[in-house]
């Protein structure tokens, strides 16, 4: 597909989504989140693609949150249908079975900084910074910042974040645990693509089973989640990949993965 808000490369087994509107910061305005959810759905759907990143183009911003003109617009009512949307998306990123990581290369703010906590993991260029700074317009998060932000860094540091708008700058994001990695702004998007790469070459079956398990396992009481934990083990154990994970071990030689 062919996209005006966005960028897709396929780079062997990684592709690398760029949200594409710098001049607005790569806000998120309807047409881009639209655009961004068709190209999940198609890069998911896509066998070949066993990871995913997702960065904004230029220098300064990842996604400097909401088209604010559009916002300004909206009702009661539309505001509603409006976070459904985006958690819609955002939870379709983050359980869509595949890695996603967010290379963070400016400002992460307001629906940014959502859809980077959205994604399996961040990685943050020295330059990012991050925040929730939906109380200066009169509302509250309504991507998923304010349930997944406390569940990444506590439920002190979300409200500070929250509660007072500002942004947090990259070793402080490190620090409270939102992001897992800080680089030089030249070395984001390879290192990123580095970890991707080092996941795409591990059994794709498995890969998705881990996911399930620390996704749906992480709010489930303890028991549940173990035996959560042992069925998708058990279901594992009955791939072929599985059976040629440990043949090849075996034969001392690299495996050839099916995704079956």
């Amino acid at each position: 597909m062919s996209y005006e808000n966005i960028l897709v490369e396929i780079r062997d087994a990684v592709a690398v989504v760029t949200l594409n509107r710098p001049k607005v910061l790569n806000a998120l305005n309807a047409a881009t989140l639209k655009e961004l959810g068709a190209a999940v759905e198609e890069l998911v759907a896509n066998s070949a693609v066993r990871a995913l990143l997702l960065t904004g183009a230029g220098e300064k911003a990842f996604a400097a949150g909401a088209d604010i003109q559009e916002l300004a617009r909206v009702s009661a009512i539309d505001g509603h249908a409006l976070a459904l949307c985006g958690q819609g998306l955002f939870d379709r990123i983050e359980n869509c079975g595949k890695p996603v990581i967010a290379c963070v290369n400016g400002f992460a703010l307001g629906g940014g900084c959502e859809l980077a906590l959205a994604c399996t993991f961040r990685i943050a260029s020295e330059t990012a910074k991050f925040g929730q700074p939906e109380v200066k317009l009169g509302i509250i998060p309504g991507y998923g910042g304010s349930q997944r932000l406390p569940r990444l860094v506590g439920k002190g540091a979300a409200l500070k974040m929250i509660l007072t708008g500002e942004m947090i700058p990259a070793l402080e994001a490190l620090r409270i645990g939102l992001v897992e990695e800080v680089v030089a702004p030249d070395q984001l998007v390879a290192r990123g693509e580095h970890i991707a790469r080092t996941i795409a070459a591990q059994a794709p079956l498995a890969v998705e089973k881990c996911l399930e398990a620390v996704h749906s396992g992480y709010d489930l009481p303890l028991r549940q989640a173990l035996d959560l934990e042992a069925s998708l083990f058990g279901l594992c154990c009955a791939t072929e990949d599985k059976a040629e994970g440990t043949k090849a071990f075996l034969e001392k030689r690299a495996a050839v993965w099916k995704g079956q």
